[in-house]
């Protein structure tokens, strides 16, 4: 048994220490998924005051470059040292770079604070559902990480919300004011909460492992950014150098961690046919997922007339549907110990949400939409953490942060290629379709190319009811195309599902089996007697 490193005493995982944990997961959690999406809709105000309108691309690029990148890395070093300090250090790193954006005097300095507040909410991601691992038994976990994803749904309607809020009556520097508070309020609670033991490293830091994953994700997003992008394209030469770049340095890591005494991904878990699987299917997902995600809401603008903020509101749909069955999931699989068939039912209510998404047209009503919408948010809330949850059982404890960053780390993959290949696909064919939507209404060819490429939500209402129909047409036949292509990957994912074996659900948490921690009666019988040891030492 081991005992923590200050006090010699075991250290107790007792009922009421790990609901006080999860509790400052769930703070932490807050933050970093709520930050995304207030900064989502602030995110036209700040590149026209900062000057960076023709740049704006790099702001998300370099938060989702620094979240990819630090994913593996938190993950591993978490197994190593300990998940209490990295994860504090990760708050610490989010509030400070939170700070840096809300003062940048420049729009490239905003950027750097960006991916700054990137290498803190990747941490935060990966730490809290390993940490979650480490106290509470796969046999138990489901009914915690079902809140877990919940609060990424409420974020993602409160964020929107929140940031319009700000932009329409403050200034945008209050999307990240308000991170400051609740930055330094999480860390507190955490600093207080997360008393977790910490390790001393037994081998030599993978410092190549880490250099060689960094540049292979690196490549990867600019391969995918620049693929997508207008100015440059899939058949650009610098795109496919960024190409080559990845296979180069994706070969080189897994020839490094083949040699590597403690790699930072170990290549044994892709030996893994359950991890492998889960892995497979959370990657797919990404893909699909992720560009349902990213497109729908700019229809919803399009279709309603209304701004990034209001139509936000009209997600709420999804989320309800994610946060419930995320949590119903959750629930079940921990009372009946089963998980395999939420995938399945997962992937094909996805496959079926997809399918209504083609028969989007000018004059599907928004409730209609709504109705579609909350079918996709059911089937993705029977994937995500399921997923997850599959994978940590699947590994061996002292590997429970690596194998949930690896998994991550994949879906971010996924997502990555899912919006740069599918985004080129809905961006031509929606420029096409807006110059004949302008050229039909009597425009010139000039005027129609600078229309379509100057078109704004705002001024839908105020446009003749048949140019405002041509637009929302437009919308809709460039994305119906986009969902044809998504369906085969989710029907791979539920193909991938049919196949994940079912094992029985581990009945020790990470901490108690590598010897860590003790849990259950046994642990509220030592705390009781610690505390009467106490009471009768005061005495």
């Amino acid at each position: 048994m081991t005992t923590t490193a200050s006090t010699g005493t075991p250290f107790l995982l007792t009922k009421h220490r790990i609901w006080t944990i999860f509790g400052a997961l769930i703070a932490s959690m807050l933050l970093s998924s709520l930050d995304q999406t207030i900064v989502s809709t602030a995110m036209p105000t700040i590149v026209g005051d900062l000057g960076g309108v023709e740049n704006q691309v790099w702001i998300t690029t370099a938060y989702l470059l620094a979240t990819t990148i630090v994913m593996p890395i938190y993950g591993k070093f978490g197994d190593v040292l300990g998940r209490r300090n990295l994860f504090l250090i990760a708050i610490a790193v989010f509030t400070l770079a939170s700070i840096g954006c809300a003062f940048a005097p420049d729009f490239w300095t905003f950027v750097v604070f960006r991916a700054v507040q990137g290498l803190g909410g990747g941490g935060l991601m990966i730490l809290s559902q390993a940490i979650i691992a480490d106290i509470v038994p796969a046999d138990e976990r489901g009914k915690y990480m079902g809140p877990l994803g919940a609060v990424f749904g409420l974020s993602a309607v409160a964020g929107p919300l929140l940031g319009g809020f700000f932009v329409d009556h403050l200034t945008w520097h209050w999307a990240f004011y308000i991170n400051i508070p609740v930055g330094i309020a999480a860390f507190i609670i955490a600093f207080v909460a997360l008393k977790l033991p910490s390790h001393k490293a037994k081998n030599p830091i993978d410092v190549l492992g880490v250099v060689f994953l960094s540049a292979a994700t690196t490549c990867l997003i600019f391969f995918t950014d620049f693929g997508g992008d207008g100015d440059h394209g899939w058949s650009s030469p610098a795109t496919w150098a960024w190409g080559a770049g990845l296979v180069v340095a994706a070969s080189a890591f897994v020839f490094v961690e083949s040699r590597a005494k403690d790699p930072i991904i170990p290549l044994s878990l892709f030996r893994n046919p359950i991890f492998i699987n889960a892995t497979a299917i959370g990657l797919v997902i990404g893909i699909g997922m992720f560009s349902v995600i990213g497109f729908m809401p700019t229809f919803l603008q399009m279709a309603s007339g209304t701004s990034a903020a209001v139509s936000g509101l009209l997600l709420i749909p999804m989320m309800v549907g994610l946060m419930g069955t995320s949590i119903t999931s959750g629930i079940l699989i921990s009372k009946t110990g089963k998980y395999k068939i939420y995938p399945i039912l997962g992937t094909l209510i996805t496959v079926g949400a997809v399918l209504l998404f083609t028969t989007l047209a000018a004059d599907t009503p928004l409730w209609l939409i709504c109705v579609f919408l909350f079918v996709f948010g059911v089937g993705l809330g029977l994937i995500m953490q399921v997923v997850v949850l599959v994978v940590q059982n699947a590994v061996p404890a002292d590997q429970l942060g690596t194998a949930t960053s690896t998994n991550n780390y994949f879906r971010e993959v996924g997502a990555s290629l899912g919006t740069a290949v599918f985004g080129t696909l809905f961006t031509t064919r929606l420029t096409e379709n807006l110059v004949n939507a302008f050229s039909s209404a009597g425009a010139s060819a000039s005027d129609a190319s600078s229309s379509a490429a100057s078109i704004d939500p705002s001024i839908m209402s105020s446009l003749p009811d048949g140019l405002r129909d041509g637009i929302i047409s437009a919308y809709a036949d460039a994305l119906v195309p986009v969902f044809w292509y998504i369906i085969p990957f989710l029907v791979v994912a539920f193909l991938l599902s049919l196949l994940l074996k079912q094992i029985p659900l581990q009945h020790e948490s990470g901490m108690v089996a590598r010897g860590e921690a003790i849990s259950g009666e046994e642990a509220e019988r030592l705390e009781a007697e610690q505390r009467a040891k106490a009471l009768g030492t005061t005495e």
